[in-house]
């Protein structure tokens, strides 16, 4: 196994941990500005996203927490909000009774399309230095980074 970084010389502060938690802020920052137009924030889209593609079948508020960083109870708020706003609905299941699934309305369905249209605004301006080899390279480093986790 490769060594890339030794405890007597490590900072914290330019670290890969790092560099990517001030990257996914700024993201979210930068899609939240993008986005307020539509009354939709970062957070919102993570969930309407999981939701629209089917990564999360039978979604309940505990399932949709899986890879955010909401716990149960701040999930079931967002989903709160986001029923008023029309774009989703909680129906029981019709398996179980006791569980409740979170599914898009025809709203939150009609406005995904520009969810994804500002999203690829906001990924595109943060790539804009890049190639279109360099971003894959980039994907690709990212994806095996998971791998080993």
């Amino acid at each position: 196994m490769t060594v890339i970084y030794d405890p007597k010389t490590f900072d914290p502060s330019t670290s890969i941990g790092r560099l990517m938690t001030m990257v996914k802020g700024a993201l979210m920052e930068a899609l939240d500005a993008e986005l307020e137009p539509l009354d939709i924030t970062a957070a919102q889209f993570v969930v309407l996203v999981k939701l629209a593609t089917g990564a999360t079948a039978s979604a309940s508020a505990s399932t949709l927490c899986k890879g955010v960083s909401y716990d149960p109870g701040a999930m079931t708020r967002m989903i709160d909000r986001l029923e008023r706003k029309g774009l989703v609905r909680r129906v029981r299941s019709p398996r179980d009774r006791r569980k409740v699934i979170v599914e898009l309305t025809a709203g939150g369905s009609a406005v995904y399309p520009q969810l994804i249209a500002g999203a690829v605004r906001v990924l595109n301006r943060f790539l804009r230095d890049f190639s279109a080899a360099e971003a894959q390279q980039l994907e690709a480093f990212l994806r095996r980074m998971l791998a080993n986790a």
